[in-house]
């Protein structure tokens, strides 16, 4: 048996923050964000809200589709740059939400890669032990990490969750090829500088904002631009199969002008590219699942076809996965 995506799920906070609250916040204007970002409005989590409870409901969420309960998760997987704490995992909180006690509990973080690494992950896993699941969820609450005084950057992020599950399918669904590629030397492009055993949070870290996400703009934008279109080259050859037999594109949702510079480089010409960055902004690696979930229950994935997911994050990171799509419900 193949190994596959048998549901999916999200979850996004209530709040929703729009351009013209967020330009206040920042200084710019509603016509800056939209004509640099594509970005209309995002969500910011409630006070009472920490990552483990955004992927707990997206968890639920993804087992409701896939027709399981949480007894029946061999392994639960959580993607997040966004922590609830240094420790314990934010998988092992999420557990206790979800009540999944037969799963091994633990986080990855690849940052907005984070996602198609563990889903990887949950691959392996899962073709090791036959007959187990794995729940993969990516879940990222950037509002709390947002320097304000930084509009290049705040405007872009919000906060979600989105998850799946992974088990075995029929032989001619699932995964069919996956590529993870890092490049450290270029470690220094996304940040968040204090916080870690290099630089402690002091007085000091917080007074000079460096506990706040920060990023080289430009520069993130030349690396996407160069490595990523090879990266997929490099994923569609090895599989064997030409770009234009791919029917969707689920990419990360950094910025949409971004996307659309992406797009026109990466040869995907019979691909509908799917994006939820106007409603929701950059929600780290909770991108790819979100908008994956988007898709699905917006009925624009048909039975079959095949799906690109793909993604690139802090690191560098980036990940892409080739799979055909097996629609939940269908035997």
């Amino acid at each position: 048996m193949a190994i596959g995506i048998l549901g999916t799920g999200s979850y996004l906070p209530k709040q929703e923050i729009s351009n013209a609250e967020i330009a206040e916040l920042t200084g710019t204007t509603e016509e800056w964000i939209l004509r640099k970002t594509r970005i209309g409005a995002r969500r910011f989590a409630a006070p009472d809200e920490a990552t483990s409870d955004l992927a707990g409901r997206a968890g639920r969420s993804a087992l409701a589709d896939a027709r399981l309960t949480e007894d029946n998760i061999d392994f639960l997987i959580v993607s997040t740059s966004t922590p609830d704490s240094p420790q314990p995992p934010t998988a092992c909180l999420a557990q206790e939400l979800l009540g999944a006690w037969n799963a091994a509990a633990f986080d990855i973080n690849a940052v907005c890669s984070g996602f198609i690494y563990a889903l990887e992950l949950a691959h392996s896993l899962v073709s090791a032990r036959p007959g187990s699941h794995a729940l993969v969820i990516a879940a990222d609450l950037y509002s709390r990490c947002v320097d304000f005084h930084d509009h290049r950057t705040a405007v872009l992020l919000g906060d979600g969750a989105g998850a799946a599950v992974v088990g075995a399918v029929q032989e001619r669904y699932g995964i069919l090829r996956t590529d993870l590629a890092s490049r450290g030397d270029c470690h220094y492009l996304i940040r968040v500088e204090a916080g870690g055993t290099r630089v402690p949070p002091s007085h000091d870290t917080i007074e000079f904002g460096q506990h706040f996400f920060q990023m080289e703009g430009r520069r993130v934008r030349e690396f996407v631009l160069d490595e990523v279109p090879a990266a997929q080259a490099r994923l569609m050859r090895d599989a064997g199969i030409p770009h234009s037999a791919v029917a969707h594109v689920i990419p990360h949702q950094p910025n949409g002008v971004l996307l659309d510079e992406l797009g026109a480089r990466a040869g995907f010409v019979n691909a509908q590219t799917h994006r939820t960055l106007e409603r929701y902004g950059n929600v780290g690696s909770a991108s790819v699942p979100l908008t994956l979930d988007d898709a699905r229950r917006n009925g624009a994935l048909r039975d079959g076809e095949l799906v690109l997911l793909t993604a690139f994050g802090g690191g560098m990171s980036m990940g892409h996965c080739l799979l055909r799509w097996r629609e939940p419900g269908v035997s």
